[in-house]
C-alpha cells in the first residue's frame, strides 16, 4: 500500500531545499539541444532572433530576415519556429508571418524547404534551417514551389518576377492578391 502521507513529507522536504520554491521543471533532451543550438548560432547583420514569449520558452521563436541582396533586398521578413518536444529527431515547424510573392512560400506562409521534410536529418540544427531560409531569399527556386504562380513567373519571365517582388514588398498587389509593405 502506498503511504501518502510520506510521499506529501518527501514534497515538502524537496520544496524545502529549493528555499519554498517549487522543483525545478526538469527540460526535456530536445529542450536541452535547442538550448545548445540557440547558444550556438552566429546570426549574419541581416538576421535576428526574438522571443516572444520570453528567454524560458526555447521551443517557440522567431527569425527575421533582412536580405541585402537579390530580388528581396530590403525587405523584412519574420518566421515563427515552433520546435517539437522531440528535437531533433523530428523537424521544427517554420512559418512565415510575412506575406510576401515568393515561389517557395505560399499565401499562407508555408514555407517549401527541403531540410524542414524529407531530408531532415537529426545532425542538422536550427542554423542550418536559418541559412536554408536565407538562401531562399537570394536564389527562390522555380522546380520545387509552393506558390505555382510566383514560380511560373520566375522560371518564364524574370524580369517580371523582380518587378512582382518589387510591387508585393512596397505593398502593392500582385495576382489580385494584396501584400503588406515590408520594405
Amino acid at each position: 500500500m502506498i503511504n501518502l502521507f510520506s510521499l506529501k513529507k518527501k514534497q515538502e522536504a524537496a520544496k524545502e531545499a529549493n528555499d519554498g520554491r517549487p522543483p525545478v521543471k526538469k527540460q526535456s533532451a530536445g529542450e536541452l539541444r535547442v538550448q545548445k543550438d540557440i547558444s550556438e548560432l552566429v546570426l549574419s547583420k541581416t538576421t535576428s532572433i526574438t522571443f516572444p514569449n520570453g528567454k524560458n520558452d526555447l521551443l517557440n521563436f522567431e527569425i527575421t530576415i533582412k536580405p541585402d541582396e537579390g530580388y528581396y533586398t530590403g525587405g523584412t521578413f519574420v518566421f515563427s519556429f515552433s520546435i517539437p518536444t522531440i528535437y531533433p529527431h523530428e523537424a521544427p515547424k517554420v512559418k512565415c508571418k510575412t506575406k510576401v510573392y515568393h515561389p517557395n512560400i505560399d499565401l499562407e506562409g508555408n514555407v517549401c524547404l527541403n531540410i524542414l521534410r524529407e531530408d531532415w536529418k537529426p545532425v542538422l540544427s536550427i542554423s542550418s534551417i536559418i541559412y536554408g531560409l536565407q538562401y531562399l531569399f537570394l536564389d527562390p527556386n522555380h522546380d520545387d514551389p509552393l506558390n505555382h504562380e510566383a514560380a511560373e513567373v520566375l522560371r518564364d519571365n524574370p524580369r517580371q518576377f523582380e518587378s512582382n517582388v518589387k510591387r508585393s514588398l512596397a505593398g502593392g498587389y500582385v495576382g489580385g492578391h494584396h501584400f503588406p509593405r515590408c520594405i
